[in-house]
Order: C-alpha cells, then sequence, then structure tokens
C-alpha cells in the first residue's frame, strides 16, 4: 500500500513540475525583470522629438539610444526599422530648471534648483493590444543653485534620462 502510495506521490509531483515549467516557458523573462510573450519578436524606436520650450540639443537623440539600449541589452527583441511588434513614439514636452529651495533673509536667493525632463510617450504592443499605453513620465534631479548649471547639465540630464528609460521599460515590459 505504502509502495502505492509512493507511486502516486511521484506522479503527482513531476504532474505539477510539468504545469510549473510549462507556464514558464509561455513568457519569455530575464533577470530585468521582463516578462515578454514569446511571439514578440522585434521592437522599433522612433526618434523622440524634442518640442520642449527650453530644449538641450542632444537630448532627444540621447533618450531614444538609451531605450534602444536598453531593449537591445536587456531583451533578445530585434530592433527593427519600422513598425515592430513593440512600437515606441514619444517627444520631449518639458525640460525646465526652477528654484526650490529659497535662502531666507533680505536678498533671497535660491539654493537648490531643480532640473525636470518630461517625456510623453505612446507604446504600442501589437501582440496584445491591452498593454498600449500614452503616458507622460517626469523625473527631476535637484542640484546645489552654487552649481553653474552650464557644467552640470550634462550629468543632471543623463541620470533623469535613465530614470526615465527604466520607467519607460518597466511599464510597457515589466508589468510593474
Amino acid at each position: 500500500m505504502k509502495l502505492k502510495m509512493l507511486k502516486y506521490n511521484k506522479l503527482f509531483t513531476l504532474l505539477i513540475l510539468l504545469i510549473v515549467l510549462q507556464s514558464c516557458f509561455s513568457m519569455k523573462y530575464s533577470f530585468t525583470g521582463a516578462s515578454i510573450s514569446p511571439d514578440v519578436k522585434s521592437v522599433f524606436i522612433q526618434d523622440f522629438k524634442n518640442v520642449a520650450p527650453l530644449i538641450k540639443p542632444t537630448l532627444s537623440i540621447d533618450i531614444t539610444e538609451a531605450l534602444k539600449d536598453r531593449f537591445v541589452s536587456q531583451t533578445n527583441l530585434q530592433l527593427v526599422n519600422y513598425s515592430g511588434d513593440l512600437n515606441f513614439e514619444g517627444k520631449i514636452t518639458g525640460y525646465n530648471v526652477k528654484p526650490i529651495a529659497i535662502k531666507g533673509g533680505e536678498n533671497s536667493v535660491a539654493s537648490l534648483n531643480r532640473l525636470t525632463i518630461t517625456i510623453k510617450v505612446k507604446f504600442s504592443n501589437t501582440k496584445d493590444l491591452n498593454q498600449d499605453f500614452e503616458t507622460t513620465f517626469s523625473r527631476y534631479v535637484d542640484f546645489p543653485s552654487s552649481e553653474n548649471f552650464n557644467t552640470v547639465q550634462d550629468g543632471l540630464a543623463e541620470e533623469i534620462t535613465t530614470q526615465l528609460i527604466d520607467d519607460i521599460f518597466n511599464k510597457s515590459v515589466a508589468n510593474w
């Protein structure tokens, strides 16, 4: 009787293991948290336009290339030049520097400034239209007003770009 019960337990365990393995292979997973359907093979990332009133000339290229790099390095999707299974288009709508912390006294001055970058992204998944979105992403970094903005601008923009790319990647394929 015990031998028969042991046989059924092994069979049950094997069945559960097969179900778990089958469900794992029905989605593509990566160490980045991306879960991409196996029928999604390609991604198209259109150049982001810069329509912000104040612009950093290389920002649109920086954001576009950073998003392409993220998909190439962290997924196995093929980057294509036109109409992929996943499609991104976007525009930079804001690039602002504003004082945020004012030092009191007779001559009030800002002690901190904030660089904010805002982008609007349209994402479409031709294999699953329920995942499509059009969203505005905004990130900022604060810096001391004693620093010359022209000197720190590139580093700040790079830091914000990394955060924005994380947000876009996570919303589109990590399902967070």
